[in-house]
């Protein structure tokens, strides 16, 4: 049987494991949460943008197949109302045989799109937070100035630009130019999500990268604390009803050791009376007959005399039977008739776990030295029964030292052959004078004691084949030694 400590101890550590496992699940758990949303919110974020791109393609070629003539001035020209209806579109400039680019870069962008046979973007600066993109036709080519900033459809999009975590940035060329800054942790530990994919529109081969972090910050620490707790209250639970059944169950057991000790200590009264009453008894019975002898010498007259002398006998003969017939029925049975191969040392845990709570209530903590197991013919109940009467013994002694000095130690070896249980204390000791009535019945040294545990633990031991001692130990204290014949002798 395993002691209460080690019960405690697994359970601490498999509580701690479920608890850990449960918050790892909880975090992973929310770590995927956070990476679906993520993505779900980087995907919408590119559809958008690859939309607006592709509207910028859309307006150069109707600008081509259209070709507006161009006005008086640049503010009369058609195409010039098209930044009224897109305000991301910041200018329209147009070339043609009579107004050449003021700008080289849009020429060769122009160059460029005749031959590639689409749009072209003019050499970027996102820096600036603009980027131009040149369509080549003729007679007229076109050129969208368009600015970064209102590119964004900020009423559709999925995020609050000012307090989400996530980072956007359109990337072309190893340029960079951030649509919402996001928060990134710097902590080593991080996890980290991205998102790469280019816009629709070949023209303008943006990459959009979605970039977000969670920090120990970002944590689900209270969903992870609740889970702990939750265990630690059905830990604590199931400790308390663990406990609850112990308790039961050691009560349970020392009832069962208190009645076989009421029975066998009745038996040991029992052959005590008798053995006392048969001596009595047999000195009348030895008088009588001799009464009965000389009065045969008497006148016939004594002849009443005789009778009832004959009847004093057969009184005297009907109480020794009745004496008899009781030490039958309450005699203890045989133990050597009940033994088995037995494990002492699980007989000396069970008992040091039915004493627990006298052992904590003295502030003793027992100690179980020698071999991790010892097989021994005995009556089960019987040893039980001696070693629960050998510890408790031990503890009561134990209370006439101080706290700070009481030690109970339980050795189990083989000697010679036998296997030996030594139960050794600190406590006063024994008195040289009664150590050599220690076993005798009706002999006690304590108020109020019959005087039986011992005489009945040494008759139980030597009807099991062994033996049962007691001595001083030095520096102090009492040993008691049994010794039972080995399992192995048996076989």
């Amino acid at each position: 049987m395993r002691q209460p400590w080690r019960f405690s101890w697994w359970w601490v550590v498999g509580g701690a494991a479920v608890a850990l496992a449960g918050a790892a699940t909880i975090a992973r758990q929310s770590l995927e949460q956070q990476r679906a949303l993520f993505e779900t919110d980087a995907r919408i974020v590119h559809r958008l943008l690859s939309q607006q791109v592709v509207q910028h393609d859309a307006i150069l070629a109707t600008l081509a197949l259209l070709q507006p003539a161009p006005g008086a001035g640049s503010s009369g020209s058609p195409e010039q109302r098209l930044p009224a209806l897109y305000p991301r579109i910041l200018s329209v400039q147009r070339s043609d045989a009579t107004t050449p680019w003021p700008d080289p870069a849009l020429a060769e962008a122009e160059r460029r799109s005749r031959q590639i046979g689409r749009a072209a973007l003019a050499p970027l600066d996102l820096a600036s937070g603009r980027y131009r993109l040149v369509l080549a036709s003729s007679p007229a080519s076109f050129a969208l100035t368009i600015d970064l900033r209102a590119l964004v459809p900020w009423t559709e999009w999925p995020m609050s630009p000012e307090t989400s975590a996530v980072r956007v940035e359109l990337v072309h060329a190893g340029q960079r130019h951030a649509i919402q800054p996001g928060r990134l942790s710097s902590e080593a530990s991080a996890s980290r999500f991205e998102f790469h994919k280019v816009v629709a529109a070949e023209s303008q081969p943006f990459d959009v990268v979605a970039t977000q972090t969670m920090g120990w910050r970002q944590w689900p620490w209270g969903r992870m604390a609740a889970w702990v707790l939750a265990v630690a209250a059905l830990l604590a639970a199931a400790q308390h009803l663990q406990r609850q059944r112990m308790a039961r169950r050691r009560a349970e057991e020392l009832l069962r050791l208190g009645q076989v000790a009421r029975l066998n200590t009745l038996g040991e009264l029992a052959a005590g009376m008798a053995h006392e009453l048969n001596q009595p008894l047999t000195a009348v019975l030895a008088n009588t007959q001799a009464a009965q002898r000389l009065l045969d010498d008497d006148p016939p007259e004594l002849a009443t005399a005789r009778a009832a002398m004959a009847q004093a006998a057969a009184q005297a003969r009907r109480a020794a039977e009745v004496v008899g017939r009781l030490r039958r029925t309450v005699e203890r049975p045989d133990s050597s008739n009940q033994r088995q191969a037995v494990d002492a040392v699980e007989a000396v845990r069970r008992a040091l776990h039915l004493l627990e709570p006298e052992c904590l209530r003295r502030g003793v903590v027992p100690e179980l030295q020698g071999a991790p197991a010892l097989g021994v013919m005995a009556d089960p109940v019987a040893l039980d029964q001696i070693v629960h009467n050998l510890i408790f013994n031990a503890l009561q002694a134990l209370e006439q030292v101080p706290a700070a000095q009481r030690r109970l130690t339980l050795t189990l070896t083989t000697v010679d052959g036998w296997g030996e249980l030594t139960v050794a204390d600190s406590g006063p000791g024994i008195a040289p004078d009664v150590l050599p009535r220690l076993f005798e019945p009706f002999f006690s040294t304590r108020e109020g004691g019959l005087g039986l545990g011992l005489s009945l633990c040494e008759t139980l031991a030597g009807s099991m084949g062994g033996s049962l001692g007691a001595a001083n130990a030095t520096p102090g204290g009492a040993v008691f030694r049994l010794r039972l014949p080995l399992a192995q002798d048996r076989a």
